[in-house]
């Protein structure tokens, strides 16, 4: 147990919330509260899990600092420990630090570096003055109308320079990321964008050949001190594909990385970072190198690959912000599987022999984990509804990759 008094105070509703408030519950056996939007999603029917509905505004920075503020007086007596699981919330607590009371412990980064790094085309400035490798990119704004030229031939990767914003200016069959097959169709995604009010600059990024498996993600804690103590790169082998969560990683198995993993310690110990990161990485066959897509200024919502591997994300925290003790780097060599489908769907879409086979041994080890299923958090009810939504996962991957593996 912590040597000082602390409670959890978790910002969100999805896997990532979920998942980080069974870390703080398999390290201190203590519920977490969540402050999210609607009672929806795993949090919905929790035992581990106070949650609270606060609509819409909880997501903008007055009414997040009024309710925190609130919930520290409630818990004068405590520690506050206050987590982002999205980036609109992290963006909100960056925005208040200083302005929360003195018992709130908040684990992030300044606004203005934090603002440089979530905004992808500062990002990718940043990676070129650091040496980190990324796609050929282009940066696109709206008064280059459909005159320029593009460096690279298609099919082309589209997204938004700033996630946030582009969020906020919702469009029918608005998706995550956009891979336009030829300069028609991105020229008419542009469009859809641009006239559903987005303010900011587009990236347009030439597409890596490979699928999911080509895919790395990279998990770290950095300490108070601005230097990296812990990474965990986890290997993807298969990502969600609906529209809107296009990219989510759905199966993963850690794999080690020393290379790699030092050059991206090095970025974050250069820029002083503090906090979970996570990066989005993914290997180029053409050249040998693995490139970057983005950082996340938190931890990402596949966050229980680590956790589930033995280095729980919460106990980080708390050691690092409440019990102030010193920390030593670690890198991560434990082999986990992480999925939050069915087997079933993943041994059919996860199509490399030498991927299934891994998949098989670690399966048959139970070095295996889905992380809504916890054995401390019963219910019928939440149980079935679960099940139903994994059920769902078999509908979802024959309509948007069809009924024969890729």
């Amino acid at each position: 147990m912590s040597e000082l008094p602390f409670v959890p105070l978790l910002l969100g509703g999805d896997i990532n919330v979920y998942s980080m408030a069974r870390a703080f519950h398999e390290a201190y056996g203590i519920p977490s509260t969540v402050f999210g939007k609607y009672p929806t999603g795993p949090c919905r029917g929790s035992k581990i899990i106070l949650l609270s509905a606060l609509g819409e505004e909880i997501d903008q920075a007055e009414p997040l600092l009024a309710n925190v503020r609130a919930f520290a007086q409630r818990h004068s007596d405590k520690k506050v420990l206050l987590i982002g699981c999205g980036d609109s919330y992290v963006k909100r607590i960056a925005e208040n630090k200083g302005r929360f009371p003195e018992n709130v412990v908040t684990p992030y980064i300044d606004l203005d570096l934090m603002n440089a790094l979530i905004h992808k085309e500062r990002f990718y400035a940043l990676c070129q003055r650091h040496g980190i490798d990324y796609p050929n990119t282009f940066i696109y704004r709206r008064e280059m109308g459909r005159e320029f030229t593009l460096p690279f031939d298609p099919p082309y990767i589209v997204k938004p320079s700033s996630g946030v914003a582009y969020w906020e200016h919702p469009f029918p069959n608005q998706n995550k990321v956009y891979k336009a097959r030829d300069r028609a169709q991105l020229l008419s995604i542009l469009e859809d964008v641009y006239g559903a009010g987005y303010p900011d600059t587009m990236v347009i990024q030439e597409f890596i050949p490979g699928d999911d498996s080509y895919m790395r993600v990279l998990t770290n804690y950095s300490d108070r001190g601005g230097k990296v103590r812990f990474m965990c790169l986890g290997h993807v082998l298969l990502e969600e594909h609906t529209p809107r969560g296009i990219g989510n990683h759905a199966v993963i198995i850690n794999e080690v990385n020393q290379e790699l993993s030092q050059r991206l310690r090095a970025f974050l110990d250069g820029i002083g970072f503090v906090g979970f990161s996570n990066f989005d990485i993914k290997y180029d066959q053409r050249d040998g190198k693995y490139k970057v897509f983005e950082i996340n200024v938190r931890q990402g919502r596949s966050n229980f690959y680590v956790t589930g591997a033995g280095y729980n994300l919460a106990k980080m925290a708390v050691e690092d912000w409440i019990d102030q003790k010193p920390m030593e780097f670690t890198l991560a060599d434990r082999e986990l599987l992480w999925r939050v489908i069915p087997q079933r769907v993943a041994n059919k879409y996860v199509t490399a022999p030498e991927y299934r086979e891994k998949m098989q041994a670690l399966c048959a080890s139970r070095s295996v984990v889905n992380p809504l299923f916890y054995q401390k958090d019963g219910g019928l009810i939440r149980r079935l509804r679960l099940m139903r939504s994994q059920l769902a996962h078999y509908h979802k991957y024959r309509k948007y990759l069809g009924k024969q593996p890729r």
